[in-house]
């Protein structure tokens, strides 16, 4: 089945009257590009990300514009017949049906990180590997294995996830660095992040492993804001990893070695370019050596130990 995709440039001040005129005119299901929506989405929510692609803003640069799809059969032609004669700058085309909910599965690939991992999408066939199988449904929350910071971040445990010890992972999201200090031999492992989906999302990619409750649980709740929460984790990990975004680490560090066991190491990632040096000095501030430092790209991750 084809589409006809619709697409309406609109000032911004007129797309709530121009949506209710294509309603009335039958058509549905709009979908609102505007730069200054994009904009105010970014600036609201700077706490999730230090970085963002130059081709997204570049894709939204002076965006005003109402986007509608029509069967492509004669309602739907004369519906678009109707769009057409009121406005007649609409332009149009038609697109391919799609099973757009696993398309984007085409784009995923095992991926070799560091030494001793390959991370594999669930749905696809193991390949030969003397590496630990890592199962992984990369579709539900951050954490795939495919983006620098993760692959940083599961590269930098290796020489640590050894058996006796309990790891801590702030900010897990789909459980990825969690699941992989286990696979690679560490006795348990504690999540927590602030996306009441990460709960769902990590369980699941722990079950894909043979992982259970007993070795592997999530927490959620913001780690900053809540003390209770603090003190629910609890202390003593030999391990503790967070691969967030530069602001979360600058505010973690005065706050991760509560988390940690004598000679305890924290392992941080998801720094930018730009922030690298404030978080390197923030961990020293907060009485954190650098160990090691490696970067992938534009990221940075860190691995620290207590003076």
């Amino acid at each position: 089945m084809r589409y006809i995709e619709v697409i309406i440039d609109t000032p911004a001040q007129l797309i709530d009257s121009r949506c209710e005129e294509l309603a009335a005119l039958g058509a549905e299901g709009f979908v609102i590009e505007n730069e200054d929506d994009f904009k105010d989405f970014l600036d609201n929510n700077q706490q999730y990300w230090d970085y963002v692609d130059d081709r997204l803003e570049e894709a939204y640069s002076g965006v005003s514009r109402i986007k509608l799809y029509l069967m492509d059969d004669a309602g739907g032609e004369a519906i678009l017949a109707a769009i057409l004669a009121a406005f007649p700058e609409a332009k149009h085309g038609y697109t391919a049906d799609q099973d757009w909910e696993n398309s984007w599965r085409d784009y995923y690939e095992p991926i070799e990180v560091g030494d001793k991992l390959i991370v594999v999408p669930e749905w696809m066939d193991a390949p030969e590997s003397d590496r630990h199988l890592l199962r992984l449904d990369p579709g539900i929350a951050f954490g795939t294995g495919s983006h620098p910071t993760t692959r940083l971040s599961l590269a930098a445990l290796e020489p640590y996830a050894k058996e006796g010890i309990r790891v801590l992972d702030l900010g897990c999201g789909s459980g990825i660095l969690g699941i992989g200090a286990l696979i690679l031999g560490a006795d348990k492992a504690l999540g927590c992040d602030i996306d009441p989906m990460a709960s769902e999302a990590a369980m699941a990619n722990a079950a894909l492993n043979g992982i259970g409750k007993d070795r592997f649980d999530i927490y959620i709740g913001d780690i900053i804001k809540d003390a209770s929460l603090r003190r629910s984790l609890g202390s003593g990990y030999q391990l503790v990893l967070a691969n967030i975004v530069a602001d979360v680490i600058i505010a973690l560090s005065p706050l991760a070695g509560s988390f940690m066991a004598e000679d305890g190491i924290f392992i941080c990632s998801g720094i930018i370019d730009s922030r690298c040096e404030e978080v390197w000095q923030k961990l020293s501030e907060n009485g954190f050596d650098i160990i090691s430092h490696t970067q992938e790209e534009e990221w940075h991750c860190f691995v620290c130990r207590e003076r």
